[in-house]
């Protein structure tokens, strides 16, 4: 993926040239006059909401109007402030007084998120694909952070095509993943994000797999008819109905069949585990920085057409 302005938090903390900035006066007041976005960690957050900020010796403030867009009106709740404590922010520099005879810095996080969100809204458009970071989990989708802390949402029927009863089946916070731009709001100045397909088509994520294999899957649906088990995260093939068997659950599965005309891979559940099941590592099919239309289902097949048109 090509690089580009404004990585989620944490990315920039560690490099070279973040530290060279925040480890010294002059380095801030640089920093302010060239309107350098830096991190550092936030290490308290006081009875009014400031944070204070870790400059390595030197004090630094994100008082709490500047601690995140939407603080000030209300549209964002304070926990968005005090769950920064122990974790990287974004900032940039607002000035350097001194307080009881000692410089302090005085930051705002607000002002680098809206100048990434300014930067979102007047390039990125839908099927552009971007790095995220994944912040938190619900059980409606991921909040990932797609740069400066400014978090966008992957709806649970967008991560993947096999399905999941909860997000963190196929995430965790903290991690980096790829996303694609599903839409963009310019009035509520928000963008959504889908992941389902750069994790590959019907006819790509089969390709791995061979009629008379036995390899391991997990049970994501339990039907009269049979059970649908996951072989990759965009991936599942149905097996025949076996009694004391959970959702969730890991399988050794022998493939019977593969069948592209109907979309189908027929499975034999050989044994079950009781161990939980690993979390499947993301093999992402991605050619270019963006995407204009992704069609699932194979060339010739007879099943309805999954595609998504950006």
């Amino acid at each position: 993926m090509p690089q580009r302005q404004y990585l989620p938090e944490g990315i920039l903390i560690g490099t070279e040239e973040n530290l060279a900035y925040i480890s010294s006066i002059n380095g801030l007041e640089k920093a302010m006059t060239d309107g350098i976005i830096l991190e550092a960690r936030a290490v308290v957050c006081d009875a009014s909401h400031n944070l204070m900020v870790d400059l390595g010796g030197i004090s630094g403030m994100i008082p709490r109007s500047e601690a995140a867009i939407g603080i000030s009106s209300g549209t964002t709740r304070e926990i968005a402030v005090i769950s920064r404590v122990g974790r990287p922010v974004c900032f940039k520099v607002v000035s350097i007084e001194a307080v009881n005879g000692k410089p302090q810095a005085i930051l705002s996080r607000k002002a680098a998120q809206e100048e990434a969100l300014n930067y979102f809204m007047a390039t990125l458009n839908t099927g552009d694909i971007i790095s995220a970071r994944v912040t938190h989990l619900e059980p409606f989708g991921a909040f990932v952070d797609i740069g400066c802390g400014n978090t966008s949402l992957i709806g649970i029927e967008n991560i993947s095509v096999s399905r999941i009863s909860h997000p963190s089946e196929r995430f965790e916070a903290g991690q980096d993943i790829y996303a694609a731009v599903l839409s963009k709001d310019l009035t509520l100045r928000r963008i959504s994000l889908t992941h389902r397909e750069l994790l590959g088509t019907w006819e790509q994520n089969a390709s791995a797999f061979s009629a008379g294999e036995t390899v391991r899957g997990i049970i994501r649906g339990i039907e009269e008819y049979g059970i649908f088990v996951e072989l990759s995260p965009n991936l599942s093939g149905l097996a025949e109905k076996k009694e004391g068997l959970t959702e969730g659950q890991l399988v050794s599965v022998f493939i019977k069949s593969i069948i592209p005309e109907r979309m189908k891979i027929k499975l034999l559940i050989i044994d079950s585990f009781h161990e939980a099941p690993p979390r499947t590592p993301l093999k992402y099919f991605i050619q270019g920085a963006r995407i204009d239309r992704w069609i699932y289902t194979p060339e010739g097949c007879l099943s309805k057409t999954v595609e998504t048109i950006f």
